[in-house]
């Protein structure tokens, strides 16, 4: 087994936003604002473990779940073991259904973690979306495992180098609630004033087009 597992959380994080998850697994920083809170109401049901059993099929919530061949873990926010053999992640997710790629990747990695636990394969799993109280179901299918195992090495590359990726400074930084940690805005303006400097100050770099020499007028020399 790896020796520094990687949360599963951690996959999301950097799918959604690689400076997110540096901010919250390498600097340990982590702050709340509406979304965040939203977030963690939709989880209430299922933050505590808890087995039930309903017709056709057993519900496991709050499930521990790892993946040694990836180095894994984290937890499965319902599992559906089906009487016919079928196993099911659900992950819920605050907001109205729609499809998120972030989501949808830490969804194959619990399909893998349960594949390896359990020895049966897990080909669909659903987000369950609270706002519309609606599931959306996912095909863990060969090229989302592709996406995840990436984002796998990825992270785990991130973690062991301990750095801090650039802000992607976009429509994804409004809903963030690391945005005043993480001044996406003001680090970019700083990029780009540095980048400027380096043009106008590099030698190698020709910066104004080459002056014109106009022709002399006729009869002159």
């Amino acid at each position: 087994m790896i020796d520094e597992a990687i949360p599963l959380s951690a996959l999301q994080h950097w799918s959604y936003c690689p400076r997110q998850c540096a901010l919250i697994h390498v600097e340990q920083v982590f702050d709340e604002n509406i979304h965040t809170l939203r977030g963690r109401a939709a989880h209430a049901r299922v933050d505590a473990p808890h087995a039930a059993t309903t017709p056709g099929a057993r519900i496991e919530r709050a499930l521990p779940v790892w993946c040694e061949r990836l180095g894994l873990t984290g937890r499965c926010d319902v599992v559906e073991f089906r009487s016919d053999g079928t196993v099911y992640p659900v992950e819920y997710k605050h907001g109205p259904r729609r499809r998120r790629e972030h989501d949808d990747i830490q969804l194959a990695a619990q399909a893998v973690c349960l594949e390896e636990m359990t020895c049966q394969p897990v080909p669909h799993g659903a987000i369950f979306h609270v706002s519309s109280r609606r599931r959306r179901e996912v095909e863990i299918d060969a090229p989302l495992r592709a996406r995840m195992e990436g984002a796998v090495a990825a992270v785990r590359d991130m973690l062991q180098e301990g750095r801090l990726p650039r802000p992607v400074n976009d429509s994804r930084c409004k809903e963030c609630s690391l945005r005043e940690i993480c001044q996406p805005e003001i680090v970019s303006a700083g990029d780009r004033l540095t980048s400027l400097a380096h043009t106008l100050f590099d030698p190698d770099i020709e910066t104004w087009p080459p002056m014109r020499t106009d022709p002399a007028p006729r009869g002159q020399s």
